[in-house]
């Protein structure tokens, strides 16, 4: 009996070193390949695999232009104009269009792309958005490197990210942090819809690219926290994410502005306190708080104290979901919203507005 335990014992471990072996001689190579042409993890000389980010900066860098806008002197038109502020941009597609910050040219008279390769470019601006910062410009060039982006794979809270962009016109740098918090909402109104990240923002990087450690774009720089008049340096910067710059370009190509509905009402979602005065049902719906007496709401003989609980049937969980409901409806439109109104339900047909924004000096 003992010699019979003593032989299963020997053949288990037998076996189980057969089958570590034949694991290391199967994943050994999967291992090699990986450290060879993983995007992060290259070989370097005899130390080994080293954390590197080098080929998603290789992929997408070329992409990120430096900007310039220039303005001129309307009392003296013949002289040459001046630096008036210098940002980053980004170039999209092979026709030409790049994506940038509204702030960085707003004023410009005359905007100057230079690229990486060494190629200068005075480009026309297709069209800006003051409300998310955003503007598209165009320049006519061959064989334009174009910035690799992924609509479908969103921004996740600890993701390592990199900022490229031209800080202070030192020329185009790299930093380097994760996503510390990502937006809610929010995708056609703008509102509460950044990604938060502690890689370095600074002057001259707006409108540059966030990217991920693959190089694909996943946001616009656009603005790093201040407090007061001491600038930036908190490690609290801001990128707009890819997803609402991608839908506002498409926009800003088409119609030169974004068109956005308005309902001309300001609300506040439903808490417990709300819910047992109005007498509501459950917490969810948007309460008015305040119409305005010459927009759509007010046509509609929309009142403060209503809740709306549905828009077009689709259950209204919050503010932000609303106004991004009604920004995305086009103006003139007609649609049903569900009110509840001193413990009535309705529903009350609205034609949607637009919300004109000026752009701001």
């Amino acid at each position: 009996m003992a010699i019979k335990d003593t032989l299963l014992y020997v053949g288990k471990a037998v076996t189980f070193g057969l089958i570590m072996a034949a694991v290391f001689l199967f994943v050994t190579p999967l291992l090699t390949d990986y450290g060879s042409s993983n995007l992060f993890f290259q070989k370097r000389g005899d130390n080994g695999f080293e954390l590197s980010f080098s080929k998603a900066v290789r992929r997408a860098a070329p992409a990120v232009v430096n900007i310039y806008s220039l303005s001129v002197n309307r009392n003296q038109p013949l002289n040459s104009g001046s630096l008036q502020g210098l940002g980053s941009g980004v170039i999209m597609s092979k026709e030409g269009y790049i994506l940038t910050n509204y702030h960085v040219v707003k004023k410009a008279d005359e905007i100057v792309v230079a690229l990486q390769d060494g190629r200068k470019f005075t480009s026309e601006v297709v069209g800006s958005d003051p409300v998310t910062d955003l503007a598209v410009l165009k320049v006519e060039g061959d064989t334009l490197p174009i910035v690799p982006i992924n609509l479908g794979v969103p921004a996740q809270v600890g993701d390592v990210v990199l900022a490229i962009g031209n800080p202070y016109n030192l020329g185009q740098t790299i930093t380097q942090g994760i996503i510390s918090a990502t937006g809610r909402n929010g995708l056609s109104s703008g509102y509460l819809d950044f990604l938060q990240t502690d890689a370095a923002i600074n002057a001259g990087n707006s409108g540059g690219a966030l990217i991920d450690t693959s190089g694909q774009l996943i946001g616009i720089n656009t603005a790093a926290f201040q407090i007061g008049g001491e600038g930036g340096g908190h490690g609290i910067n801001f990128a707009i994410p890819i997803k609402l710059a991608h839908s506002i370009m498409g926009k800003l190509i088409k119609d030169g502005r974004v068109i956005r509905g308005a309902l001309g009402i300001t609300g506040e979602p439903v808490g417990p306190v709300i819910a047992q005065i109005l007498n509501l049902p459950d917490l969810t719906g948007v309460v008015i708080t305040g119409v305005d007496p010459h927009g759509p709401a007010a046509q509609a003989q929309l009142q403060a104290r209503d809740v709306i609980t549905k828009f077009e049937g689709e259950a209204v969980p919050g503010v932000e979901m609303l106004m991004d409901r009604i920004a995305e409806s086009t103006p003139n439109k007609q649609v049903t919203m569900t009110i509840i109104r001193k413990g009535k339900v309705y529903d009350v047909p609205v034609t949607i507005g637009e919300n004109v924004v000026e752009e701001t000096e």
